[in-house]
């Protein structure tokens, strides 16, 4: 059975979509219609939990009814917004009818060129293995290939999609998040343990519902996860953020896959 890296540097020629994506500002922003209209620039967020979200400006542009509410966690707090529902949403080729999704400003705090007009969530991808592909900037999702426990490498998780990341002898969950436009995050608690080195004050990070207090540190390494080992790593601590995030900033130098039918995860060097 070929290892995990084997399984999803190459892509699947009969995948069910297969497109390619710009990196903005740490993220993953890919082309999708909504409705049959566009094509509007979503980001692939894999830190967002259920089938995607719509920003506001697209609401209005649609002329989309508010159709009920839904609550919604950040990691740290929970606040209510307003739902919307569409007909489909197509992101390559690949359609979903009938959602119901969250609607809210995705936009404030960012730059015009980092503007977004809805999130593609994991479920999206729930019924396969979805490759992010960075350094070739191409995303593939196959309901062929598989991640499982016989897979070599693959890495378990039990909620998405938080991974056995190693910091020297300590090894704790870590969050892969597309959507997380940073290297690491890092609780205070954990850099203490693996670093002790001097921090400075970075200002504050903007969550979904709020915002937190950042530190800036420095992480000699090396840090794991999967096949990936990173050295001398610029990291955000903060006391208020309760897990180890690792987000777009990092990703970007890898091959990163997801398959929830079973629950494995690969992170890879590119090409080997």
């Amino acid at each position: 059975m070929p290892d995990a890296c084997a399984l999803v540097q190459v892509p699947d020629p009969d995948a069910d979509l297969q497109l390619p994506f710009q990196i903005v500002h740490g993220r993953v922003y890919a082309q999708a219609s909504v409705n049959g209209q566009g094509p509007f620039t979503f980001a692939i967020d894999t830190g967002a939990s259920g089938l995607g979200r719509v920003d506001t400006s697209l609401t209005t542009e649609l002329g989309l009814s508010i159709s009920g509410a839904a609550s919604n966690s950040d990691g740290v707090t929970t606040a209510q917004a307003d739902t919307v529902q569409i007909d489909e949403l197509t992101l390559g080729g690949m359609t979903l009818t009938g959602l119901d999704l969250i609607t809210r400003d995705y936009n404030r705090g960012l730059p015009d060129e980092a503007a977004i007009a809805g999130i593609i969530g994991r479920e999206f991808f729930a019924d396969g293995l979805l490759v992010i592909d960075f350094p070739n900037q191409t995303v593939w999702f196959s309901r062929n290939r598989a991640l499982t426990a016989e897979t070599p490498g693959a890495l378990p998780y039990e909620r998405p999609f938080r991974v056995p990341v190693s910091f020297g002898d300590h090894t704790i969950e870590g969050n892969l998040d597309t959507g997380a436009a940073v290297s690491l995050m890092v609780p205070r608690s954990l850099y203490d343990q693996v670093s002790g080195g001097a921090l400075e004050a970075a200002g504050t990070g903007q969550l979904s519902n709020g915002e937190i207090r950042l530190d800036r540190g420095r992480l000699d390494g090396p840090v794991r996860i999967g096949s990936a080992e990173i050295f001398d790593v610029d990291v955000r601590v903060s006391d208020e953020f309760p897990e180890l995030f690792v987000g777009g900033d990092v990703l970007r130098s890898y091959v990163v896959a997801f398959d929830q039918r079973a629950r494995f995860a690969a992170v890879c060097s590119p090409g080997g």
